[in-house]
């Protein structure tokens, strides 16, 4: 969590890219990190936004699991019969 005051280091989009081509090579995030004075979150970040996107939405894009109103009729059967068990 950010503290009061704190600032937030920016970087380009070229430095971005640079690193994304090395971490693609396989060269670890840490030696990347000290190679370019980042911390090693940002570039854990990085990365992970590279390789699983789905986990990051866009701005606007809903978060959490989905609303289940599609449910089918099958579906609610299912569902009920599960909870009679119990």
């Amino acid at each position: 969590m950010a503290s009061k005051g704190q600032k937030f280091n920016k970087y380009s989009n070229s430095i971005k890219e640079i690193i994304i081509s090395e971490i693609k090579q396989g060269i670890s995030h840490k030696y990347i990190s000290k190679k370019y004075n980042i911390p090693l979150g940002t570039i854990d970040t990085w990365a992970s936004k590279l390789y699983y996107p789905q986990n990051y939405p866009r701005y606007g894009q809903k978060r959490g699991k989905p609303k289940e109103n599609n449910l089918t009729k099958e579906d609610w059967k299912e569902r009920y019969e599960i909870l009679k068990k119990y």
